[in-house]
Order: C-alpha cells, then structure tokens, then sequence
C-alpha cells in the first residue's frame, strides 16, 4: 500500500462525520490514559521497596518514608521524566520528517538527524566543557545541520525516497566517525559517552532537563503550527505551488521543527533509535492521517513507547540493567527490515 494518503483517508482523518471525531477521541483517551498508566508503573516498579501508595503520598504531600521520598524524587521520577519527553520528541520529530519527505523509511536516526545531535553535543563537551549549559544548543544546531543536507539532497532533481535513506545513512556513518574521533582524542570529554552513544534515560536529573523541555515544547508548538502546510505538502508539489504554498520553505520549516525536537531528546537521552520510526506507522493505523492528529498522538504513544522500554530494560534483567536504546534497537531492526520489503517499489518513485 503507497504511503500517499488518499482521498479517502484524508476524509476519515480530517474527522469528518461526528462517528471519526467520537472514534479519534475515545482513542485519545485510551492513550492518555494508558500514559498515565506506565508512567506510575515506571515510579514504582523496581528493586527498592516504593510502591503506589508512596507515589500517592508523595504528589497529595501527605506524610511519607524519607527513604522512599528519596528513591522517588531523585532516580524514579526524574527517569521517567526524561522517558517520556524524550519518547515524545523523537516520535513527533518522525511523524515530521515522514511527512515532510513522503517517505515511510525516513525518521530521525535513519536520515542522520540523531548522529548530528550527538556529534554536536560530543564535540561541544570536548571544545568547551564548562559550558554544559549549551549542550542543547549544540545538539539542536548538529540535528539542523543534518536536517538542512537531506533537505538539500531530497530538494535535487531526480532525488529517490531510497537516494535520500542512503544518504541519510551516509550521514549518519560520517557523524559517527566524528564522534568517535572525538572519544579518541578526548576520551574524558563526555561522561557516560558509551551510554550516551547507545541511548539511555539513566542517571539523568530534573536539573538537566529544564533547557531540553523547554525546547521540546516549543518544537511540539512549531509543528502544530506547521501541520496544515504539512497536510497540503502531502499533495504534491504541484498541488501546494497551485495552493500558494513555498514548498522550499514549508519543508525546511518543518524540518526544522523536527530538528529542535530531535536535537533536543538526544541533549539528554543520547542516541536513542527507531522511536521516530515505529511511533507514527502505528499511530496513522489508529488515528488516520491529519498531520496535527499524527503528531500528537505520535508524541503520546512515544512517551508511552520509551517508558515501558526503560521500565523493562531496569526491572526485567536486574540485577543489571540494559539501556533502553538497546531495546528499541531489537524493535525497530525488524521493523525497519519489514517496511523496506513490504515498500520496496514505492521507495523507487
């Protein structure tokens, strides 16, 4: 099935009809809800003894064990917190670049925009330590960087959907000699690098994550701005030209919006992998194909996503732990494997 939607889907995901709205509403919901859900199993589950009730206490401000208030507000929540913001930005980010490339293969570690991010963040240690407070900053400029050169090679004539992977995965190898070469020289320059470079939420605090929010909210902001010249993009070139819309400028707008998003998760969560990718296939299943209603869902089901894989990668092989971008490497592996093969002819247009 062509990855374009079609007449037909635009109708259904545009809601017409009080039966879609009903239906995309009670799934929203069921996401919500379900959010909620593992991120209180994410505070509570694990080897220290805090359970619910702790949890509880702790958010009404009744009186709770100082131990377990210590295990909470230090490790738990902080963890779950960086999950899912980190979850939810690259899952938005690859619902973005999906749309804004017409390509079903494309998402932030495929095309190179997560190498560039760390690459910037490596180097900005490296070069200038004490200024930890830029690492966003690095990460968000190394994501647009990347982001502008497969622009750049998706904007060429005669550009495939499967040129633009390769080159994008081209990226990606250069990005991440680059790191390398910087772990060589400075070895010292990031703390945790090889947990960095595999992707992880551990040992991340509530401190380190004010600047990444920040950015991802005004990414998610940017992108619901940018999601009805999103939609008309989706037409054609011609269509949106015929529409009045600057294709050259919607793209890289939104493009740069996934840039900000995706630069700013891998400020603090590292290289995480394929969240972009999964995220927003199964959400269009669910939710249909509005850009606005994608991107949001994608954001919810991408926290959802990144919580339950880090839950599962502290409890399930304790007493050691497994980074979560190990996991999401083992989902989206064959998934990816599964889309070139099943897309195979529409990545030749």
């Amino acid at each position: 099935m062509p990855f374009e939607r079609t007449t037909r889907r635009r109708g259904e995901a545009s809601g017409e009809g009080a039966s879609p709205r009903r239906r995309v509403a009670v799934r929203f919901a069921v996401l919500v809800g379900l959010l909620a859900i593992v991120c209180m199993a994410g505070a509570v589950a694990g080897p220290s003894d805090v359970d619910a009730g702790d949890l509880v206490a702790l958010i009404s401000g009744a009186p709770i064990d100082g131990g377990a208030r210590n295990i909470l507000v230090n490790v738990r929540l902080p963890r779950v917190a960086a999950a899912a913001l980190a979850g939810c930005a690259l899952a938005a980010a690859g619902a973005i670049i999906q749309g804004v490339l017409n390509n079903p293969l494309a998402s932030p570690n495929i095309i190179g925009v997560n190498a560039g991010a760390g690459f910037a963040v490596l180097a900005s240690a490296a070069l200038a330590p004490a200024a930890s407070a830029c690492t966003p900053v690095a990460a968000f400029l190394g994501a647009l960087c990347a982001a502008t050169i497969v622009f750049l090679i998706s904007a060429g004539s005669g550009a495939s959907k499967l040129a633009v992977i390769l080159a994008g995965m081209a990226l990606t190898a250069i990005f991440g000699a680059g790191m390398n070469a910087v772990l060589i020289v400075d070895p010292d320059a990031y703390v945790g690098s090889s947990g960095f470079l595999v992707g992880g939420v551990a040992g991340v605090g509530f401190d380190g994550l004010a600047t990444p929010a920040a950015g991802i909210a005004l990414g998610l902001f940017l992108s619901l701005v940018l999601a009805g010249r999103l939609d008309i993009l989706s037409l054609g070139d011609a269509a949106a030209h015929a529409l009045g819309v600057n294709v050259a400028r919607s793209r890289f707008a939104c493009l740069s919006a996934a840039a900000l998003l995706a630069g700013s998760a891998v400020s603090f969560a590292g290289l995480l992998g394929f969240v972009g990718l999964v995220v927003p296939h199964a959400v269009r299943y669910f939710f249909g194909y509005s850009s606005r209603t994608v991107i949001v869902a994608s954001a919810l089901s991408g926290a959802a996503l990144l919580v339950v894989c880090d839950l599962v990668a502290r409890v399930a092989f304790a007493p050691y732990e497994v980074p979560a971008g190990i996991l999401m490497a083992l989902l989206g592996g064959p998934f990816f494997i599964y889309l070139i093969l099943r897309r195979r002819s529409a990545l030749d247009d």
